[in-house]
């Protein structure tokens, strides 16, 4: 594997602890993502807020693609790089696509759900008009483990 890039690991802990004030706060699946621009400086970020919102569109890599068009004023993130925790599902995929995203890298691999290589790959799908470049496994270990805590102790959780 090669060298990950200071800033994606400095990026990745801070969207590790979006994901666990998402968890906290409003008992959301522990997803955190970040957008940063080419000089490393964060755009926009988020947490998942499903449960918050009471959105089931409310994912955090959506909602962080959503905080940065506005901010910037475009939907073309080109230069930007989205660094999340959790793999992306086809609608966050789809999102990043269609917001012609420059570079994903994310975190923990996602066997059930993920669309950027587990059970899809449509980040790097040739028929689609942009291909982000696809940085996998930053800090894997760590972010599956946040979220194997977080499903752990909703299972432990006695039913209301």
């Amino acid at each position: 594997m090669s060298v990950v890039p200071e800033i994606y690991l400095q990026t990745m802990d801070k969207a590790m602890a979006l994901a666990d004030f998402a968890a906290a706060t409003s008992a959301d699946v522990p997803v955190g993502a970040i957008i940063i621009n080419s000089a490393g400086e964060i755009i926009a970020q988020a947490g998942n807020a499903r449960e918050a919102q009471h959105d089931p569109t409310a994912h955090a890599e959506v909602l962080a693609i959503r905080y940065a068009a506005e901010r910037l004023g475009t939907w073309h993130l080109e230069d930007a790089t989205l660094v999340v925790t959790l793999e992306p599902c086809v609608m966050c995929a789809g999102a990043i696509v269609l917001a012609r995203i420059g570079r994903v890298v994310f975190g923990a691999w996602d066997p059930k759900a993920g669309a950027a290589g587990s059970l899809f790959d449509i980040l790097r799908d040739r028929r689609l008009n942009h291909r982000p470049e696809v940085i996998s496994g930053v800090k894997e270990v760590e972010c599956s483990q946040q979220l194997k805590a977080f499903f752990e102790e909703q299972r432990e959780r006695p039913r209301e």
